[in-house]
């Protein structure tokens, strides 16, 4: 299959590669001209706009940072809608405002193109090796239509509802994330205070009810203080700012929520933005006075 893509940063270069090596042709965009020579290197073709992509392109991932990337890929100046041919398909697999989604989906629909929303869990390592869990909104006909090519970067591609509701699955997936971490840090903080090893507690509940993907992929992190991003506080802070605005639009109480993203400000306002989400620890080890670094 022909496929546009734009986007290639931390998530979309690597979902790149993993669709050429299923035999896809792609066409991509982006600002980054090193991202776009890397991909050319591996039989991809660059273009300079989404307007030029969507003048041979019918079907195109968008892969941006938040909602107005994706409005500005979509609908701004050299945007896909300048040139895009009644039935366009748009697969964005950003991780934007849901309501943002379907205001998106029906300037489009306006312009006889279509929006399937499919933000993507799993971070840069799922990314390169292609085992994404992608959640999908939009009409199902299209998504029954495009399985195959997100399976081409994913483990798991589920479909949820109507327009926007992938991204509604999306904040949800981040919600728990981050509060998982939290409580792992929570944990391996009052072990250290308590003068019990983090590593033997950490290993003493990994096995029962209080394990998860979520302590068995941070709290390592946290023991070595290695905080290499796989996905950084400044991302997470920008989905919790959508599930938090979404929430206030359809009167719904996140306190939880608002409580995580009060310790991520904190550490943004500390310098640790770039850093892993697993840095949520230096939080609770700051206030705690104490470190559980191994």
């Amino acid at each position: 299959m022909k496929v546009g893509f734009i986007g290639l940063g931390i998530m979309g270069k690597p979902m790149c590669k993993n669709l050429i090596k299923a035999g896809h042709e792609l066409v991509v965009f982006d600002f980054n001209e090193e991202a776009v020579a890397e991909l050319a290197a591996m039989g991809a073709r660059g273009v300079k706009s989404g307007a030029q992509m969507a003048e041979e392109c019918d079907t195109i991932i968008t892969m941006v940072p938040n909602s107005p990337h994706v409005r500005s890929a979509c609908l701004g100046e050299n945007g896909i809608a300048e040139t895009a041919k009644a039935g366009t398909v748009i697969i964005d697999m950003s991780s934007i405002d849901p309501m943002e989604s379907k205001a998106i989906g029906a300037e489009l629909a306006q312009k006889g193109i279509e929006l399937m929303d499919a933000p993507v869990s799993g971070g840069e390592p799922k990314a390169i090796d292609g085992t994404l869990s992608v959640m999908a909104g939009g009409k199902k006909e299209t998504f029954d239509r495009y399985y195959d090519l997100l399976m081409s970067m994913s483990a798991s591609v589920v479909y949820v509802g109507e327009l926007g509701s992938g991204n509604v699955a999306k904040l949800a997936n981040q919600i728990i994330v981050a509060l998982n971490i939290a409580a792992v840090s929570e944990a391996l903080t009052l072990a250290k205070k308590a003068g019990t090893d983090p590593e033997l507690v950490y290993q003493a509940i990994r096995g029962g009810l209080a394990g998860s993907t979520v302590l068995d992929a941070k709290a390592p992190m946290m023991l070595e203080h290695n905080f290499k991003p796989g996905f950084r506080i400044e991302l997470h802070i920008k989905d919790l700012t959508n599930a938090l605005n979404a929430s206030h639009s359809v009167n719904a109480s996140l306190p939880l929520t608002a409580q995580i993203m009060e310790i991520m400000q904190s550490l943004k306002a500390d310098g640790c933005e770039k850093e892993d989400h697993s840095a949520i620890v230096k939080y609770y080890e700051k206030v705690s006075e104490v470190s559980v670094e191994r």
